[in-house]
């Protein structure tokens, strides 16, 4: 399958080697191709230009900025999106640390702004090293869906399958809307990583004994 991962960031690099790995077909979109090719960070990764990196891409991976995100997909343009599956990996953050998005989480703005557009929140709530290799952590992690289109979180669990996440890790949440629960984690994510000194580490969901 092809994926476009729009986004030349750590998160974006490490999503495009986890799925090379995988056998999957995977470019990364920049508003600066040529530039973004001479990065020594993106050496050996295929970068294209937002409009073609899309084009004939069924999955489009969002990791960019969560303050630019709707700005940048803007310039991809809905009639481009339309159909496709949106995972969206973004959480928005101001200067001062504050969450951009408060009252409607980015994954619901994405979802009303490209209403054709079948977007999955997923990957938000770990760190990048986690995403691609979740047996990194001494034991099994809980990650989370939220998304309006049964069809295109099955697509996705079949994506974070290739990844290495198991069916049971993979705990759906209900529709966009709960994507706020997501998004405002990482909050707290923060502070756990601020106590451990460190971003490795997963959360895991436990049900109460029978």
């Amino acid at each position: 399958m092809k994926i476009a991962i729009l986004g030349t960031g750590v998160v974006g690099r490490a999503l495009a080697q986890g799925w090379l790995r995988a056998g999957h077909e995977v470019v990364i979109g920049s508003r600066q191709p040529e530039e973004a090719r001479l990065r020594a960070e993106l050496k050996g990764l295929p970068v294209a230009g937002l409009a073609s990196a899309v084009a004939d891409a069924p999955v489009v991976v969002n990791a960019t900025p969560g303050t630019a995100s709707v700005e940048l997909l803007h310039s991809v343009g809905a009639d481009a999106l339309a159909g496709k599956v949106l995972l969206d990996v973004a959480v928005g953050f101001t200067e001062d640390g504050s969450l951009s998005h408060l009252g409607e989480s980015l994954g619901e703005e994405i979802q009303r702004t490209f209403p054709r557009t079948r977007v999955v929140k997923t990957l938000c709530t770990i760190d990048r090293k986690l995403m691609i290799a979740p047996d990194s952590v001494q034991g099994p992690s809980t990650l989370f869906l939220s998304g309006e289109d049964a069809e295109a979180k099955r697509t996705v669990a079949g994506l974070l399958g290739d990844l290495g996440w198991s069916d049971d890790s993979l705990l759906d949440l209900g529709g966009i809307a709960t994507a706020r629960g997501q998004e405002h984690y990482s909050l707290l994510f923060i502070g756990i990583a601020q106590a451990l000194g460190s971003y490795g580490f997963g959360i895991r969901v436990v049900e109460e004994a029978a």
